[in-house]
């Protein structure tokens, strides 16, 4: 019984489950670094300013060159903006008035949302350990393999939101649902990837790509 006891004690015990975080935020990061391109379809639901909407978006990401653009589909008031966001800087388009916003990474914020989407968008194809403590919170067996729950705290900066949870499939270990609450476990986004294709040929040209007639409005 003894022997039982000290098994399961050195299971359960929290540097298993941070070698395990750690072994899963590996085989993550050796996919995203293996992978020339992503894209990926992003479904599900947010609370914006004006309350809760329907999130439709296309994410197209170059991570050798930590390069992303999320085109919006839904909610309609965000439909046809574009954000493209580099390793410093994001570039927020707006469709309605054609005007591209360019300003530091770490400011951005989006109109109509109430957390720093900019950053969340994010962690769903990159999981920065040095800007984020991450653990992993639950396994989940499946027919086609496991899904691991990583849960990912802001170290710092204020980005609206105090835990987001990702769930990992090792199935080509890629993310699956995307969470973001706030600081009293609230929801305020839940987001599911769809549609996951690797290496399409994506230039870095056509992810940066913005209306050359759009007017540049440059923020600090």
């Amino acid at each position: 019984m003894k022997r039982l006891l000290l098994v399961a004690s050195v299971l359960l015990a929290p540097s298993a489950l941070a070698q395990s975080a750690d072994t899963v935020l590996k085989n993550f990061e050796a996919a995203q670094k293996n992978a020339k391109d992503i894209s990926v379809q992003v479904q599900g639901k947010a609370l914006l300013d004006s309350g809760e909407q329907r999130i439709d978006l296309e994410v197209l990401s170059i991570p050798g060159q930590k390069l992303t653009r999320v085109n919006f589909n839904a909610p309609d008031a965000l439909a046809d903006n574009v954000l493209v966001i580099d390793n410093q800087t994001a570039y927020n388009y707006l469709y309605l008035t054609n005007q591209v916003t360019v300003q530091p990474l770490a400011k951005t914020e989006l109109q109509g949302f109430n957390f720093d989407f900019a950053q969340f968008a994010r962690l769903g194809l990159e999981l920065p350990r040095d800007r984020f403590d991450v653990k992993l919170v639950s396994t989940q067996a499946a027919k086609t393999g496991k899904t691991y729950v990583l849960e990912a705290t802001p170290k710092a900066r204020d980005l609206g939101f105090s835990r987001t949870r990702v769930w990992i499939s090792d199935q080509g270990w890629r993310p699956v649902r995307l969470q973001a609450l706030n600081s009293n476990g609230k929801l305020q986004a839940d987001l599911r990837f769809e549609n996951y294709k690797v290496n399409s040929g994506l230039s870095a040209a056509k992810v940066k790509s913005l209306p050359r007639d759009a007017q540049v409005i440059r923020k600090q």
